[in-house]
């Protein structure tokens, strides 16, 4: 008897079981947007702006074996009912995801790819909406995995009026 997975195990011809695994390809930013509708007035006021935030994921598969996965960010910015600022921000990469089982596949590309997307698109709405003139947006960590849950329980439900 042993406590090693299967995992872990060494594969019968000697050589090591092949363990999954995400390689980053390319990052990239497919669309970036701010907006400062009503500049210079939105920059001065003594109340804090309601924030509002979007997030957004894409994955799709490629001819070459490689994944395209888009994390869309959104912030909206409102002091009353005028706009103060909206800030957009996609970006993408692509990644090789190797020797990972095919019912895993989906969490991988919506949960884990995404993490290594994110730090890149906070510090991207952090500089723009210093750039606008406001103090730096600093989002927190999103927990991805929560996110992807939301998704599918969306998925699962019959729409309103259906039973």
């Amino acid at each position: 008897m042993t406590d090693v997975t299967d995992a872990q195990t060494p594969a019968t011809n000697g050589e090591e079981a092949a363990q999954p695994g995400i390689r980053v390809v390319r990052q990239f930013i497919r669309d970036v947007s701010f907006e400062n509708p009503r500049a210079p007035e939105s920059l001065v006021g003594d109340t804090a702006p309601q924030i509002e935030m979007g997030v957004e994921l894409n994955a799709r598969g490629r001819d070459d074996g490689l994944f395209d996965v888009e994390l869309k960010l959104s912030a909206s910015a409102k002091r009353g009912n005028e706009v103060a600022f909206h800030v957009e921000v996609v970006n993408a990469g692509l990644f090789q995801v190797m020797n990972a089982p095919q019912e895993v596949m989906e969490q991988i590309l919506l949960i884990e790819c995404p993490r290594f997307l994110f730090p890149f698109s906070r510090r991207l709405i952090s500089d723009l909406t210093t750039e606008g003139g406001f103090p730096p947006l600093q989002l927190d960590p999103i927990d991805f995995a929560a996110v992807y849950a939301s998704r599918q329980q969306q998925l699962a439900e019959p729409p309103v009026g259906q039973a």
